[in-house]
């Protein structure tokens, strides 16, 4: 095709030429070929050139000058013309092959972001798509040859749309990076109209004084999905737990609940023989039976209210919570049945440390079951003390400790202590302290065991703390 090209251009310079002889006759017989000469050499390289070359030399020699009255001009016409025609050859070989290099290497390139897993998309400095990868087809709807030329707002949905010529008229006017080098999550508009979460990172490259953006897109759908899946199966397993922990504390809850109920018996009873017999001072009597059957009602009716707060299916909500309010609500319901069994329990709560933003019923949660386990370790222990405290810690954090007097915990259990399954107790299922960790990391604490110093453990957690200003705002 190259030397075909050559041969074309050659027979077209020559009819030229030959048409307006009668005009020219001798005079710039070269004239029509030096085109002819420039389009083989930058059409198909050397080769081509050469050809085109060596072909115009005779066609002038023999059939436009007059070869029998040749002289030392044209003879140095025609080396001229050779020596041009040659150069020009070598000139259009070095661009040819310039060409085939480039070509390769846009092939190559657009090889590579074809099978990356993220789109790619390439803009100018006016938001004008200028490439547009098979993924990026594939994710949009779109193809490449519909995108190429359009602004790509196309792809975005309201707001983003109507903002984005702005962002970037505010980058070349300032020079502020908002996108640019910072990936975030956004959102993306297919072809069909729909939309879905993407990550989106953004790079700047300038190409002969050009200036060029280059996106790398990520679809997010999947990720998001996943994710909710994840979390919703974590708060099922979290209210399982609550569940299974109840279930375990069902024969204290029994006990706990009977005597109240035992005791609003007695004294009904106790006021129907009252009531009898009559007389001033036994109605006087009778009043504080009443009343002491109300009581009693009360404090059953809240054992079960706060059963039901525990135990119950909720979204989470985060909210400003007193903290020692968390903790004394967390242990009325931990330490059921445990008036018998010898419990000294002592609170200590650091006025500084007051106010927290948390799911109350999740961190209550954790608490029972911090305490439900320093109960069960000490079972066995002479010593039975129960301190819960809490104290401010460093980056507006405070911690929550709960210490015992157990028997505590071997370096090998300690060391994965708060993974799934992990458990000393027969018959324990090992996912009260797996959840109480998911928990508190889900509102940027951490906790932690360690051995405590003279026997026992300490178990510490720390949630965000919020000052009074705070919590005044936000009400």
């Amino acid at each position: 095709m190259r030397y075909a090209i050559a041969l074309a251009a050659v027979a077209i310079a020559f009819a030229a030429r030959f048409v307006v002889a009668s005009v020219l006759k001798d005079q710039a017989p070269y004239l029509f070929f030096l085109p002819a000469v420039l389009l083989a050499a930058g059409a198909g390289g050397f080769g081509p050139g050469v050809l085109a070359t060596s072909l115009s030399v005779p066609l002038v020699f023999f059939f436009i000058a007059n070869y029998r009255a040749v002289g030392w001009t044209e003879v140095a016409n025609g080396a001229v013309f050779v020596l041009i025609g040659v150069g020009t050859a070598w000139i259009g070989e070095r661009l040819r092959q310039a060409r085939i290099l480039a070509l390769t290497r846009e092939a190559h390139l657009q090889s590579i972001i074809d099978i990356v897993p993220e789109a790619t998309i390439v803009i100018n400095g006016h938001g004008i798509i200028q490439s547009f990868s098979a993924t990026a087809e594939r994710m949009f709807g779109y193809t490449a040859a519909e995108m190429i030329g359009n602004n790509v707002t196309l792809l975005m949905p309201s707001p983003f749309r109507e903002e984005h010529d702005g962002y970037i008229k505010r980058y070349r006017d300032t020079g502020e990076q908002r996108i640019i080098g910072i990936g975030r999550v956004a959102a993306a508009r297919r072809k069909n109209g729909s939309t879905f979460p993407i990550e989106l990172a953004v790079g700047e490259i300038w190409s002969a004084s050009q200036r060029f953006f280059t996106g790398f897109i990520r679809d997010l759908t999947e990720r998001q999905e996943t994710e909710a899946r994840l979390q919703e199966l974590q708060s099922e397993l979290a209210h399982v737990s609550r569940l299974t922990e109840m279930g375990g504390m069902a024969s204290a809850i029994a006990h706990e609940l009977n005597q109240p109920l035992a005791a609003i018996a007695n004294y009904l009873k106790g006021s129907r023989r009252l009531l009898d017999d009559s007389t001033g001072e036994r109605l006087a009597m009778l009043r504080d039976a009443m009343d002491s059957a109300a009581d009693q009602a009360l404090r059953a009716g809240q054992i079960i209210r706060r059963m039901r707060d525990f135990v119950g299916r909720r979204e989470s909500e985060r909210q400003v919570e007193h903290i020692a309010k968390l903790v004394e609500e967390a242990s009325a319901l931990a330490l059921v049945g445990t008036k018998d069994k010898g419990l000294r329990v002592t609170f200590d709560f650091d006025p500084r440390a007051d106010l927290v933003l948390a799911d109350k019923v999740q961190v209550q949660q954790v608490l029972v079951n911090l305490i439900r386990n320093a109960i069960e370790a000490m079972e066995e222990s002479s010593e039975r003390t129960l301190t819960v405290r809490s104290k401010p810690a460093d980056d507006m954090m405070i911690v929550v400790q709960v210490d015992d007097t157990g028997s505590g915990i071997s370096e090998e259990m300690a060391a994965r202590l708060f993974q799934p399954f992990a458990t000393t107790k027969p018959r324990g299922m090992g996912v009260g302290l797996s959840i109480s960790r998911t928990i508190v990391e889900a509102h940027g604490g951490q906790i932690e065991a360690k051995p405590r110093p003279g026997g026992g453990t300490t178990f510490r957690f720390t949630l965000p703390a919020v000052t009074k200003e705070e919590a005044t705002d936000a009400h």
